[in-house]
């Protein structure tokens, strides 16, 4: 990139050209690519994989690379610009498939929803016997405590984010869900102060399941709608996270998300 330097002074430099075939694959500056056989090679992958990219650093800076400025010596880093750490956002990611999972189970239709209603046969005082179709409260209580369980984790680790992109999208669902505030306290399930969830079982089975099944279950409820918003955290978790995968000096992917110069992991 216009920078000049006389490599004839740089120890280890081999100035009679034995990396000619590396050199030529790089462009000519009337657009042409010298050393046609090599054509695009440094553009690569393989170039990388195999070691002749680093070789051809190693040619190009020599041992005295402390002469080049901007060079810094980390042989095990690579560049980052994510502003999370990588178990970070893999948390991120996990706790939002998480929660996906536990609201895929509520808003469940047909044959396998969690609101189908079944017979459930009482004897009164007098002995005589009923009929009634209830709803399978138990099984109802233990996915929505689930869900609340998993938004939470969701919440907590979405919140601790420097990314704005994912705070963005954590900040909607803290939207969404209060916007149904006062439908959640009616089954039992309370808005505290920092967003997070807490349910009452006592409260919850007593509640209208009806209520609870138009909060929790089909396309458009309030279910559905964190479902769809845990999405976009991964999904922008996930952008944050390529942000910083870069290949190491072996050719290797790197996922570490490690600050460093990238010239320096070739060293």
């Amino acid at each position: 990139m216009g920078m000049r330097m006389d490599v004839s002074e740089l120890t280890g430099y081999n100035t009679r050209g034995d990396y000619s075939m590396l050199l030529g694959s790089l462009p000519s500056r009337g657009g042409g690519v010298a050393g046609a056989a090599n054509l695009n090679f440094l553009s690569d992958y393989a170039s990388i994989k195999n070691g002749s990219y680093g070789k051809l650093m190693n040619a190009y800076y020599g041992p005295d690379k402390s002469r080049v400025s901007g060079v810094v010596n980390n042989s095990n880093s690579s560049i980052s610009t994510s502003k999370d750490s990588a178990q970070q956002l893999k948390n991120i990611q996990s706790d939002a498939d998480a929660l996906k999972k536990s609201t895929d189970k509520l808003i469940e239709t047909g044959a396998k929803s969690l609101f189908n209603t079944q017979d459930v046969t009482v004897t009164d005082a007098n002995g005589v016997k009923s009929t009634n179709r209830e709803f399978k409260t138990d099984d109802i209580y233990k996915a929505v405590s689930t869900f609340v369980n998993d938004y939470n984790n969701l919440l907590t680790k979405g919140s601790d984010s420097n990314s704005s992109s994912v705070l963005g999208k954590v900040n909607s669902l803290n939207g969404i869900t209060n916007a149904n505030k006062n439908m959640l306290d009616k089954v039992g399930i309370t808005v505290g102060s920092d967003g997070r969830l807490s349910i009452d079982e006592e409260t919850f089975k007593k509640a209208d399941m009806t209520t609870a099944q138009s909060l929790f279950n089909g396309t458009g409820s309030y279910a559905y709608r964190v479902s769809a918003q845990a999405s976009w955290i991964d999904f922008a978790a996930t952008n944050e996270a390529n942000r910083a995968n870069t290949y190491t000096a072996s050719g290797n992917f790197n996922n570490n998300f490690n600050t460093g110069n990238l010239f320096g992991s070739y060293f």
